[in-house]
């Protein structure tokens, strides 16, 4: 084992975080249990500056525009915003040539109320992006990274280089990423595997809360939630996921709301491909098929432009849970389409 794993907390602070931002205090999101609220987040007051943000002109002190419904994440007990921020696909935030406009949507999101962000290692920039606006606002946030390594060093690596990237000292949630096969799970569960690399990352109090995610295959997924007490899982559930021969709805959900393990939702509009023409009229359909669904909990969704984001964020203030025949009608336009909507089931 190299030494350098076997940091404290305190070690790895003063060696990897930057002095001028200062030592972050732990995440003071309201740890509430109940049902879904029609009530926004806390507004987001600052706790320092960033020389980025004032470089973008941005508010000290951004509001919620939107009352976004909210819901609490499962056992993690945190209540969030049933929408959150995805950092992947083709958008500004994974790619290297659009810092500028990166910056100006993650500050955009917080104005509009979203708290729930969510990243991963191999996103590109996408968590340095992160990493030069959220800290002044670290308390009002839900930061979510992942880790694809599935031994101990490895994952060790991934976490400290994501908190240096993120500019803080703990993350909400760390998830091992695109679990996709058994073989996987057993390595990562194993000895000298990635899951005892996460359990004295808790202990050190730079993780909160654990996850595992995957667009492969639910079994597999299903499986890891059952060998490990894992408190979250980010699968895709969408309105063609329900015709898929193996399907992530009745695959993973109910056992997850069985034991109240946080559900964030992911590829809900298929990458655009559900608004072809003749499938779905729009987000407010796919977003409200996937929110109504027992067991999700939020949904994370990746925005290309400024003006989708705001749809986004408007679909997601407006969202009611739909009834069994709303429901079945939208089913019923996904059923010749679900191959084509499904596509990402190949990746591993």
């Amino acid at each position: 084992m190299t030494i350098h794993r076997r940091k404290t907390r305190r070690q790895f602070l003063t060696a990897s975080l930057s002095t001028s931002l200062g030592i972050i205090g732990c995440s003071t999101l309201q740890q509430q249990q109940g049902t879904t609220s029609e009530s926004s987040s806390n507004l987001l007051v600052p706790e320092t500056s960033l020389s980025d943000a004032a470089s973008l002109n941005l508010s000290s002190t951004p509001s919620a525009t939107s009352a976004i419904p909210t819901r609490i994440l499962g056992r993690t007990g945190v209540e969030l915003p049933v929408l959150g921020l995805g950092g992947a696909g083709k958008t500004p935030l994974s790619d290297p040539n659009r810092e500028q406009a990166a910056l100006e949507q993650i500050q955009h999101a917080l104005t509009l109320g979203i708290r729930y962000f969510d990243t991963a290692a191999s996103y590109g920039p996408s968590e340095s992006y992160l990493g030069k606006v959220l800290p002044p606002y670290r308390s009002d946030v839900f930061l979510a990274s992942k880790t694809a390594a599935l031994d101990y060093d490895g994952a060790w690596r991934e976490l400290e280089r994501s908190l240096d990237r993120l500019q803080t000292d703990y993350l909400d949630l760390w998830q091992f990423h695109h679990v996709s096969f058994d073989s996987e799970l057993d390595t990562l569960l194993g000895n000298n595997g990635a899951i005892q690399a996460l359990e004295e990352a808790q202990e050190q109090g730079l993780v909160r809360f654990s996850g595992i995610t995957g667009h492969h295959e639910p079994q597999v997924i299903a499986t890891g939630l059952q060998r490990y007490p894992f408190d979250h899982a980010l699968i895709p559930v969408n309105a063609a996921d329900i015709h898929h021969p193996r399907s992530f709805i009745p695959g993973v959900l109910p056992f997850a709301h069985e034991q109240n393990i946080g559900i964030t939702a992911m590829k809900v509009p298929a990458y655009g491909r559900l608004f072809k023409p003749g499938v779905l009229d729009g987000m407010h359909q796919a977003l409200g098929y996937t929110l109504s669904q027992p067991g999700v909990h939020c949904a994370v969704i990746a925005a290309e432009t400024l003006e989708q984001l705001e749809d986004n964020v408007r679909v997601a203030t407006e969202f009611q849970t739909l009834d069994g025949p709303s429901l079945a009608e939208i089913e019923q336009r996904t059923v010749a389409v679900w191959q084509d909507n499904t596509f990402f089931r190949a990746w591993t």
